[in-house]
C-alpha cells in the first residue's frame, strides 16, 4: 500500500481522537468502519443521486414489492446499490441529526442496509448522540473526499483494509477471531496463485475465490489484489461465509466498496449450514479457528457423514469433536472444480481444477492413530494426491495464539513433477521480531522471508538445512550467567520432498499367549469371602470390625450395627453409591460369598494345594474335581474363583484356546507340545491357537511400500523386527483394514518436526562441572560474608 493510502486511512482513523474518553479503544473501529463505508457509498452514488430520488418518488405510490422497486431504482442508480433519501451527511443538521442519520441509513438498498444493521450502527449512533459527539463525527466524514475520482475502488479497498488492520490491533483480545495478519495472508495467497501465473495473465480471464471462514475479508482482498497486479483486466468474483455478524458486516462492506456482488458473502456456520452448497471455486483460502470443538453442531455433521458419505463433504471421516480444523479442510476439498478436457463453464472459466491454501495448527498433522477419523482424512487427501506442500510458519505469528502453525497447499491439478509427492518446507526461522507486540503476535515475516519460501516452493527442490542470515535472539542478562553458555542453535531453512506413501503405515497387532499358574491355596480361598470391585476394600474392613460377632446362623447380619457400619462406610469409602452401600449391608451378599468360599474349600480337598504351571492340565483336573465333589459353579462364581486362584506367570505353559488343522506360526497357529514333566515324552504335538494376553498385546507400525505385497511387507517386518525378540508372538490376522480388507490397519501421519530434527549434543561434562564449581564457590563466599 502506498503512502497516499496510508495517509488517507490515518486521516480517517484520526476520528479516534474525538472518541477517546467516551468510548473504549476496542470500540473505535465499530464507529469508524461503518462511517467510512457510509461516506464512500454516498460519494459513489452522488452522480446518480438526483435520478434515484426522482425514480423512487415516481414508483413509491405504485404498490410494488421491494424486489420489484429495487430493479427500477438500480437501473436509475447504475450501481448494484442505491439510497433513496434526498439527504447526505452534509445536510444532516445538528438538532435532529440522530433521527436524520438513522432515516438516511434506512434508505439504502437491502444489501447495504443489512451491513449497517450487523455493525449495530443505530446503537452506536445513539451512544455518539448521548456523548454530544455525533455532529462532530458526521462533519468530519462529510468533509472527507472518498469519491471514485479521488480514490478508485481498488485504492479504497487498501484504505479500508488499513482501517480493518488498525481496528484489529486496537482490540487485541478479539483480533485473532476475525483478522489474519497481513504477512501470513500474502504468503498463503502467493503459494496458492503462483502456479497459475501464466493462465491468470490471459485476456478475458474470469476466476472465483472463496473463503469459508471469511472474517473481515483479508484473504478475498489479497486474492483479488494478486490477480489484478498480474492482469488489471481480469475479473475476480469473491465468495465467502462468516459466522461472526460483525466480521461479516466488515467483509461485506469491503466487498461492496470494491464493486463485488455482496450477495455472495453469506452469514452463518459454514460446517452446519453451507449457504453456497452448489458452488465450486477456482481458488480457496482459509484460516479456520484453531482447536475449536464442533459439539454444538455434531448432529448435523454426523448425519451428513453417515447419510451422504462421499456424496457429501465428510465422507472420508470425522475428526474428534474437540477440534474441527479438518472439517473445514474437507469442506474446501468438496468445493474443488473437477478436471475436464477443454470444457467451459457458464462464466467462461476453464474447468481445470482448483487450488487451496489453509492455515492449520500442528494437530491435523499427526493427531489420531491408524483407523481414526483424522488418519482416514489424511489418508484420503494423500491417496487422492491432493496435497502439494506444507510450510511450517514461525511461532508467535497470530494475535491470539503463539502456537506452531502450518500452511497446507492442496490442488487437484498438480504439475507432472509434483504428482505422487509432497514438499515440506521448514520456514519456522524466517521471521523478525516486532518492535511492539500485538496480542500474542511478536514475530513478523518480511518480504524477503516470504520470497524465500515462495522460491523454494516454485523450484520444487530439496534444500538441505542452510543457515539464515538472522540476528541472534537477545537474551536476558538477569541472574547468574554461565561461564560456558550453551551455544544457540543456528537458524536454518530447509525443504524436503517425499513420496505420498512415505507418510503411510500399516498398524499390525502383535499378540502373545496367556500363561497362567493356578493353586487352591488357603490365602487364595480366603479372598473369596469378599466380593470383587467395588466391594473388595469395604468388605474386609466391615468383617474386621463386626465379623467376630457372627455365628453360622447370623453370618453377614449387620442390622444391629447398621448406623455404625454406615458411618464407617461414609467416612472411609465415600466413593460408594447409596445402592452399593445397601448391597454391602445386606446379609445376602455375605452369604453368597461364603457359599463360594465353601465350594472352593471342597475343591481344595479334592485337588490339593499343588501349584499347576500348565493351566490346560489344571482345567482337566478341575473339571473332574467339580464332578467328584458334586460342586456346581455358575459363570459368575467360576470367574471369581479363577480370578482368586490364578495368576500370570511368564514361566507357565501357554493357555490353549482351541485345536485347529493348519499350522501358521506367523498368525498364531502353532505346533504345540507341552513341556510339563507330567506329559508323556512320546505324546504327539498338536496344532493349536493360544488365548491372548491383553497386557502383552502390542502394535507395530510398518511403513508402507507399494513395491511389495501387504503379506510380504508385514511378514518380513515381523520376522526382522519382532520375532527375534519375542519368539512366542504372532500377528493377529483378524485385525484388517476397513477399506482394502488386508491384514493391518492403514494409517497416515505427517511427522513434520521429526523430518527436520537436528541432533544437538549436550554440553561436555567438564563445562557443566566447571559451572557447578563456580556456583558452589560463590555460595560459600556469600555464606562466609553472612557468618562474618
Amino acid at each position: 500500500m502506498t503512502k497516499n493510502f496510508s495517509q488517507t486511512a490515518a486521516f480517517i482513523w484520526s476520528v479516534a481522537d474525538l472518541l477517546r474518553g467516551d468510548f473504549k479503544q476496542s470500540q473505535y473501529g465499530r464507529i469508524i468502519l461503518p462511517f467510512t463505508l457510509l461516506r464512500r457509498l454516498e460519494c459513489v452514488l452522488s452522480e446518480t443521486k438526483a435520478a434515484v430520488v426522482v425514480e423512487s418518488q415516481r414508483i413509491a405510490d405504485m404498490g410494488l414489492p421491494e424486489e420489484a422497486q429495487e430493479k427500477f431504482i438500480i437501473r436509475a442508480s447504475k450501481r448494484p446499490f442505491y439510497n433513496t433519501s434526498p439527504m447526505d451527511l452534509s445536510k444532516m443538521g445538528q438538532s435532529d441529526i440522530k433521527d436524520n442519520l438513522n432515516t438516511y441509513v434506512q434508505s439504502f438498498s437491502k444489501d447495504a442496509r443489512e451491513i449497517f444493521e450487523h455493525f449495530k450502527f443505530e446503537e452506536f449512533v445513539g451512544q455518539l448522540a448521548d456523548a454530544n459527539l455525533l455532529y462532530k463525527v458526521v462533519q468530519k466524514f462529510a468533509t472527507t473526499d472518498l469519491s471514485p475520482e479521488a480514490i478508485s475502488n481498488h485504492e479504497m479497498g487498501f484504505v479500508f483494509e488499513e482501517l480493518i488492520r488498525r481496528f484489529a490491533e486496537s482490540s487485541n483480545e478479539t483480533a485473532g477471531e476475525h483478522f489474519t495478519p497481513r504477512d501470513i495472508v500474502r504468503l498463503t495467497t502467493s503459494l496458492v496463485f503462483m502456479e497459475d501465473d501464466d493462465a491468470l495473465t490471459k485476456d478475458g480471464i474470469i476466476r472465483t475465490i472463496y473463503d469459508p471462514t471469511a472474517g473481515t475479508g483479508g484473504f478475498l482482498s489479497s486474492g483479488m489484489e494478486y490477480v489484478l497486479e498480474l492482469n488489471p483486466d481480469a475479473v475476480m468474483r469473491t465468495y465467502g461465509q462468516e459466522l461472526n455478524p460483525e466480521s461479516y458486516a466488515i467483509c461485506k462492506a469491503d466487498m461492496l466498496i470494491k464493486g463485488q456482488e455482496v450477495n455472495n458473502i453469506k452469514l452463518g456456520n459454514t460446517l452446519s449450514s453451507d449457504q453456497l452448497v452448489a458452488e465450486k471455486f477456482d481458488y480457496m483460502l482459509s484460516n479456520p479457528p484453531f482447536g475449536v470443538d464442533w459439539k454444538k453442531i455434531s448432529g448435523e455433521i454426523k448425519d451428513e457423514h453417515e447419510q451422504k458419505g462421499f456424496d457429501g463433504r465428510f465422507g472420508a471421516g470425522l475428526p474428534r469433536v474437540s477440534d474441527g480444523s479438518l472439517l473445514f479442510l474437507m469442506h474446501l476439498i468438496s468445493k474443488m472444480r473437477p478436471i475436464t478436457d477443454n470444457a467451459k463453464d457458464a462464466d467462461n472459466s476453464s474447468n481445470q481444477g482448483s487450488r487451496i491454501g489453509i492455515i492449520l495448527n500442528g494437530s491435523p498433522l499427526f493427531t489420531g492413530g491408524a483407523g481414526s477419523g483424522e488418519s482416514e482424512i489424511r489418508r484420503y487427501i494423500l491417496e487422492a494426491d491432493l496435497l502439494e506442500a506444507i510450510i511450517a510458519l514461525p511461532t508467535d505469528m497470530f494475535y491470539n495464539t503463539g502456537i506452531a502453525t502450518y500452511v497446507w497447499v492442496l490442488s487437484n491439478k498438480k504439475a507432472p513433477e509434483r504428482k505422487g509427492h509432497v514438499q515440506l518446507i521448514d520456514g519456522s526461522n524466517l521471521y523478525g521480531k516486532m518492535r511492539k507486540s500485538l496480542g500474542s503476535k511478536r514475530n513478523e515475516m518480511s518480504d524477503d522471508d516470504i520470497k524465500t519460501i515462495i522460491r523454494s516452493f516454485g523450484d520444487f527442490e530439496v534444500v538441505d538445512a542452510r543457515v539464515l542470515d538472522k540476528p541472534e535472539e537477545v537474551k536476558s542478562n538477569r541472574g547468574r550467567q554461565s561461564a560456558n553458555p550453551k551455544a544457540e542453535p543456528a537458524k536454518t531453512f530447509a525443504s524436503k520432498i517425499f513420496a505420498t506413501y512415505e507418510f503411510g503405515y500399516r498398524r499390525i497387532t502383535i499378540e502373545r499367549p496367556l500363561r497362567l499358574s493356578a493353586q487352591l491355596s488357603d490365602d487364595a480361598i480366603e479372598t473369596l469371602r469378599y466380593a470383587s470391585k467395588p466391594f473388595d476394600m469395604v468388605m474386609p474392613a466391615l468383617y474386621e470390625a463386626f465379623g467376630s460377632e457372627w455365628t453360622a446362623d447370623s453370618y453377614g447380619d449387620l442390622l444391629a450395627v447398621t448406623l455404625e457400619a454406615r458411618a464407617m462406610i461414609k467416612s472411609d469409602f465415600s466413593e460408594l453409591k447409596e445402592k452399593q452401600i445397601k448391597d454391602v449391608l445386606d446379609a445376602k451378599l455375605w452369604q453368597d460369598q461364603l457359599e463360594i468360599m465353601n465350594k472352593a474349600k471342597a475343591l481344595q480337598t479334592a485337588i490339593g494345594e499343588h501349584q499347576f504351571d500348565d493351566f490346560n492340565e489344571f482345567e482337566k483336573v478341575l473339571k473332574q474335581a467339580l464332578k467328584d465333589a458334586d460342586v456346581n459353579l455358575d459363570a459368575k462364581e467360576k470367574k471369581q474363583l479363577m480370578d482368586a486362584i490364578t495368576w500370570k506367570n511368564p514361566e507357565a505353559e501357554p493357555v490353549i484356546k482351541k485345536a485347529i488343522k493348519v499350522e501358521s506360526p506367523l498368525y498364531g497357529a502353532f505346533s504345540y507340545k507341552p513341556t510339563a514333566s507330567n506329559q508323556k515324552a512320546d505324546k504327539p504335538a498338536k496344532i493349536v491357537e493360544f488365548q491372548t494376553d491383553s497386557d502383552l498385546r502390542d502394535y507395530e507400525n510398518v511403513p508402507l511400500n507399494p513395491e511389495v505385497t501387504t503379506t510380504e511387507l508385514i511378514e518380513s517386518y515381523f520376522a526382522r523386527e519382532v520375532q527375534p525378540h519375542v519368539p512366542d508372538a504372532w500377528i493377529n490376522g483378524d485385525k484388517t483394514d476397513a477399506i482394502d480388507e488386508e491384514v493391518g490397519i492403514v494409517g497416515f501421519e505427517i511427522p513434520f518436526n521429526r523430518h527436520f530434527y537436528v541432533y544437538e549434543p549436550p554440553r561436555p561434562l567438564a563445562e557443566i562441572d566447571a559451572d557447578l564449581d563456580a556456583v558452589s564457590t560463590e555460595i560459600m563466599q556469600l555464606l562466609g560474608e553472612v557468618h562474618s
